[in-house]
């Protein structure tokens, strides 16, 4: 690619670098080695992180060397918040999330190859490290006055907490790492959310002042919706890239469920679709928004690059069947177990009226509405209609031994379980 830069920009990937023609010139030079940290201050990264992700794997793809840090050293502090001071994590903790950073990061770089990426942790040149050495040979280089200027800084220090020393010296370490990385792999550019760009740029300084040369930043803009808001948070929190935290199902639907307006930025930013690609899915959402045709490419591109094409595969397919557009038994127990977590739900038996079922979980408001709902075709077990208002629910209708799917009309579902996860029925809507 002869202008990744722009290319980046028109993704909507660019905030601020430091001299953009040197660095756009850089680039299209020759390839660039490129490193963004990563630390373990939670047992997943988020959405947040996955666009420095996908800001990596453009930049693999274009010829340029990526180093992707996991900051086994930086996540034992914790970069500094306008909230207040962090609780410092045990070292096992830390480690353990390291190892599992590592793991989620693998999955979006080539990790073998002629350009392979090459994962590094900054513990690596800090932890034998002492303090003498840590203040003459980079502390020298820093003046208090600008640590102090930093937005983060100034605010905490207005507060009434304060910041304790260890957060005030992350932004040395972090410009360590800049440091180390020039000197042991020739890395020239250092990427970030905008967040980070007082950090980086302690580590452009930090080089230039210590080995006498230019080395680049760049940062990524914060994603948020077309009315300003910030994106990416739900009713449980964050939108985590582990499955273990967020399911595949969840994690899909949360992509399906993005507004016409954020949707074709969105595709820009989170997927590898062409220009001409992204120009027809624009189209379609002017012209059929109903269809909502870039919502599920945005969805699917999405889950397949963080969980992986079968996984995207399995959750496209449940979402469809739960409304009657596929089977609902070759579902994997465990995509429709997350695909029905939040539904009304019901404790029920093989045996037990439908009726009651549907009563029990708030399809209907009683029985005579059940009964009238039958007679008028618009009740479902499992996607087929039920048609005996005295109709009971059979072993069989228990999908992996534990699941029947209620279903109202085209769209209001339920479920009926033989082991609710509190052990209580619900009442609520669907």
């Amino acid at each position: 690619m002869t202008d990744i830069l722009e290319e980046l920009a028109w993704r909507g990937l660019v905030a601020q670098t430091t001299d953009r023609e040197a660095l756009a010139q850089a680039l299209g030079s020759g390839p660039v080695t490129v490193y963004c940290g990563f630390d373990p201050t939670a047992p997943s990264l988020h959405h947040g992180h996955l666009v420095q992700l996908v800001l990596l794997r453009h930049l693999q793809l274009a010829g340029h060397r990526v180093l992707p840090l996991v900051g086994g050293a930086t996540g034992m502090i914790g970069d500094p918040r306008m909230s207040g001071e962090r609780v410092l994590n045990t070292k096992e903790t830390v480690a353990q999330w390291v190892d599992r950073l590592r793991a989620q990061i693998g999955r979006f770089l080539d990790l073998e190859g002629d350009n392979a990426a090459v994962m590094v942790n900054n513990l690596d040149w800090t932890a034998d490290l002492n303090a003498i050495d840590f203040l003459r040979d980079v502390g020298k280089h820093y003046r208090l006055g600008t640590m102090l200027a930093k937005e983060t800084v100034a605010r905490r220090l207005a507060s009434d907490e304060g910041i304790s020393f260890t957060e005030f010296s992350y932004q040395i370490l972090q410009g360590m790492d800049y440091l180390e990385l020039y000197r042991r792999h020739g890395c020239t550019l250092q990427t970030g959310g905008n967040d980070q760009w007082g950090n980086l740029l302690s580590g452009v300084e930090l080089v230039r002042k210590a080995e006498q040369a230019t080395v680049h930043a760049l940062t990524t803009p914060l994603v948020t919706k077309s009315d300003g808001t910030k994106f990416g948070k739900t009713e449980g929190g964050a939108v985590w890239l582990a499955p273990d935290m967020m399911s595949p199902y969840a994690f899909y639907q949360f992509w399906v469920n993005t507004e016409d307006a954020d949707v074709v930025g969105y595709l820009r930013t989170f997927t590898f679709r062409s220009r001409e690609e992204i120009a027809e899915l624009a189209d379609a959402v002017a012209e059929r928004p109903a269809a909502r045709q870039a919502q599920r490419v945005l969805a699917r591109d999405v889950t397949a690059l963080v969980h992986g094409e079968d996984e995207a595969d399995a959750v496209v397919a449940a979402s469809q069947a739960l409304f009657g557009r596929g089977e609902l038994v070759d579902i994997p127990a465990a995509t429709f177990g997350a695909a029905v977590s939040a539904l009304p739900t019901v404790a029920a038996a093989p045996g037990d009226p439908v009726v009651d079922a549907a009563v029990g979980c708030g399809l209907v408001a009683g029985r005579g509405a059940a009964r009238r709902a039958v007679a008028e075709g618009g009740l479902y077990v499992n996607n087929d209609r039920v048609t005996d208002p005295d109709a009971t629910l059979a072993a069989g209708d228990f999908l992996h031994g534990r699941w029947a799917l209620l279903r109202r009309g085209k769209r209001t579902l339920a479920v009926a379980d033989t082991a609710p996860a509190d052990g209580t029925e619900s009442s609520s809507a669907g």
